[in-house]
């Protein structure tokens, strides 16, 4: 396994990507969430599902699918989800509007279908970034993979996943009454 590195190492990738950035998501929830003013705005009510021009993510969301980049992202969703995914479902929206093709699928499913239990991102089906947690759900760096059995696999799955998850506005509405 490739050295550990600091997220922000590799943040460039996400501005310099050519055509794709696709991220799988398995935790049931984020420190990185937990720790942010939107967790606190959505303990208290308010919806947090609207895009925010301000908002770096959606700003650089926009910025990259305004010049034909795809951003796309497969979250698996515990039954009935956690609070961490009741959040990330509550905030999606935002990241959809933004320009972010966002799906889920039930964790049963992607078990079923052989998909692994860890988050990645795989940029232009050519760098793979996988994450390593803390037991507190906090980023303690990542993995950075271009060996082409890593980078094959990740495109597998993404396939996989791609073709079995459902549309966040889809996938809300059968999940609404606890989100």
């Amino acid at each position: 396994m490739p050295d550990l590195v600091p997220f922000d190492d590799i943040a460039h990738l996400f501005e310099h990507f050519e055509h794709t950035a696709w991220r799988l998501e398995t935790q049931s929830g984020y420190a990185s969430d937990r720790s942010g003013a939107k967790w606190q705005r959505w303990k208290a009510g308010e919806n947090i599902g609207r895009y925010e021009p301000e908002q770096p993510w959606h700003a650089g969301v926009r910025a990259q699918t305004d010049a034909g980049k795809r951003f796309e992202r497969v979250r698996l969703v515990d039954d009935p989800p956690s609070e961490g995914q009741r959040f990330l479902l509550a905030s999606g929206l935002g990241n959809v509007e933004a320009g972010e093709d966002i799906r889920n699928m039930y964790r049963s499913d992607a078990q079923r279908i052989g998909l692994p239990d860890y988050d990645f991102w795989l940029f232009d089906s050519q760098i793979v970034v996988r994450f390593v947690f803390g037991d507190d759900g906090a980023t303690l760096g990542v993995h950075v993979a271009e060996d082409a059995e890593t980078v094959v696999r990740a495109c597998q799955v993404r396939d996989a996943a791609w073709h079995y998850a459902t549309p966040t506005t889809e996938f809300q509405q059968r999940v609404r009454p606890t989100v």
